[in-house]
């Protein structure tokens, strides 16, 4: 994501290079990334709220009779109270500063058995709010994500959640993410109150006291209160004053927000909230519009920056299906890296140069849908039956550029899919074909097992429940699974094929995007077979963290 000279090269403006600039410097297009159960969704729903996009708060697991959440939308979603999707909400919001902007939010999936639909919506943002649990602090799936941040150098808002219940230390929670990720934390909320006992928050910027006022259930805005600094002691006495003290010793410590450190990636602006109760959700969205970049241009393919005002780019980062279960329909998201796009335009797609009709365009708000007309850099619009998009997919119009593909992560867990009803062979056949389009599972083929026993390979079970789940009701076409013994898989080369797929404990299955792949038990036959046939190459593909995304040429080009 980093210019240099030979990127130098860039792509002609268009001839409305101002309203573009302007309509582009207002968008905010950012992911929420997390750790299962750190309060992703919740926080989501709550910024919502704040902006004035929905009149009241849903909740995870809809207590009190409270509605879904609008990025949890899907049934196993309601049923388990997790994400298992990601969801784009496009909305308008005013900051107290009074700039108007739009804002692009994409909720993400925090279990890893999902992490390659985040790794998805990672391509198509500019910033990320990472969320921490204030009694867990950093977790194994934060720590992963972070990673995919820093290989594709997005700025990061670190969030602490959860100031409502007992937890740690501010002080030792701003320490563990210094050490553990090498960011330098720059508080700009500092609470008052220990975990636990969450009175409001110090702005290290203005000085002033924000004191909230809990409503009932959580299911509206928390009213707020600023304070100056004696008014802010009359009303929190001694925890202002610890407040006050720690607050001085972080600028002591040179833990001032610096705006370049932000955005080179050095530094995490930091912000004490409970999404629970709608506390410190206003501070963050100001936050956001304050500080996150706006689409600034985008490397392509071939290293060439492409401008905002350049002719219209887009970037297809996600599949949907089953979203209206009257149409069956699915909807291709798609992130606009330059240009204006306008509904009814003739796009040109770059992987098969065909060209591709927009009449079908719309915003999306979690599952709700409304036609949409013109879309500026930022902006995620939903294009519905479009069939032939796929993840990775590139369009644009006049001036050509394709962006890097997508990369497939390395699958740990394979099971062969069999139709349990054989009346269902057309729905048992599309059905897989859709799941695989979208990325749900990636399907793996042998003429060994025939197309009626496909093999699918994921990142994690729970996958194959969503697969199973979706073939069932979506499709008509239950499904039996059948575990395999593999868990390490390899790129090989065609020549190479047969020969590994003779040998013990292994097997040679074809992607749907013609790559062969070598399944190997475990790494400790993997380790052998590569000791005993130094002379057979086999590839690495991506892990769940992204880290080896550029050995296979993946990555997608950078905002720069």
């Amino acid at each position: 994501m980093t210019d240099n000279a030979a990127n130098s090269r860039t792509v002609a403006p268009t001839q409305h290079t101002g309203r573009v600039a302007a309509e582009a410097a207002r968008r905010r297009t950012f992911a929420v990334i997390s750790h299962p159960d750190a309060g992703k969704s919740t926080l989501t729903e709550a910024l919502v709220l704040h902006a004035r996009a929905i009149a009241e708060a849903g909740a995870v697991h809809g207590k009190a009779g409270r509605r879904a959440t609008v990025s949890d939308w899907m049934e196993m979603e309601k049923a388990r109270g997790i994400s298992i999707t990601s969801t784009a909400l496009q909305f308008p919001y005013r900051s107290a500063a009074g700039r108007d902007c739009v804002i692009n939010l994409l909720d993400t999936p925090g279990h890893a058995d999902f992490s390659e639909d985040t790794y998805r919506v990672l391509t198509a943002v500019d910033a990320a709010v990472m969320l921490i649990d204030a009694g867990k602090g950093l977790e194994p799936q934060t720590l992963k994500l972070f990673q995919v941040c820093r290989h594709r150098r997005i700025p990061i808002i670190t969030v602490i959640n959860k100031w409502d219940r007992p937890g740690r230390h501010a002080l030792e929670l701003t320490d563990e993410i210094s050490e553990r990720i090498g960011l330098r934390p720059t508080p700009l909320t500092w609470p008052v109150g220990i975990a636990g006992d969450f009175h409001g928050v110090l702005d290290r910027r203005s000085g002033q006291f924000i004191r909230f006022t809990r409503t009932a259930g959580g299911a509206t805005a928390a009213p707020e209160e600023h304070l100056g600094a004696d008014d802010a002691h009359a009303a929190a006495g001694a925890d202002w004053d610890t407040a006050v003290e720690e607050s001085e010793l972080l600028s002591a410590d040179g833990a001032d927000h610096h705006l370049q450190a932000f955005l080179d990636c050095a530094a995490t602006p930091v912000l004490f909230t409970s999404a629970a109760l709608n506390f410190g959700v206003n501070q963050l969205l100001d936050v956001l519009t304050e500080l996150a970049p706006s689409p600034s241009g985008t490397l392509d393919a071939d290293g060439v920056r492409r401008d905002v005002d350049a002719p219209f780019s887009a970037f297809v980062f996600k599949v949907q299906a089953g979203m209206n279960t009257a149409h069956r329909d699915r909807i291709a998201y798609a992130r606009v890296y330059s240009g204006t796009f306008q509904r009814g335009e003739v796009l040109t797609h770059a992987r098969t140069g065909k060209p591709f009709v927009t009449k079908y365009a719309q915003s999306v708000f979690g599952q709700q849908r409304a036609t949409l007309d013109t879309a500026w850099p930022g902006d995620v619009i939903g294009l519905a039956n479009a069939a032939v998009l796929r993840p990775g997919d590139t369009l644009y119009c006049e001036v050509p550029v394709s962006y890097p593909p997508i990369p497939s992560f390395s699958p740990e867990h394979f099971s062969v899919a069999r139709n349990t009803d054989p009346g269902k062979h057309k729905q048992f056949r599309r059905g897989i074909e859709q799941l695989d389009q979208e990325g749900v599972v990636q399907v793996l083929r042998s003429d060994r097992r025939g197309d009626q026993a496909p093999v699918l390979a994921a990142v994690g079970p729970m996958q194959f429940e969503v697969a199973a789940h979706r073939m069932a009701t979506e499709f008509g076409a239950p499904i039996s699974l059948e575990s395999l013994p593999y868990q390490v898989a390899r790129i090989v080369e065609p020549a190479d094929a047969a020969f590994v797929d003779k040998q013990p404990m292994a097997e040679v299955l074809t992607r749907t995007d013609g790559v062969p792949l070598a399944l190997f038990s475990n790494s400790w036959r993997l380790q052998g077979f590569q000791r005993d046939h130094p002379e057979v190459v086999l590839g690495s593909l991506v892990a769940a963290d992204g880290e080896s995304a550029h050995p296979v040429g993946a990555a997608r080009a950078g905002r720069v």
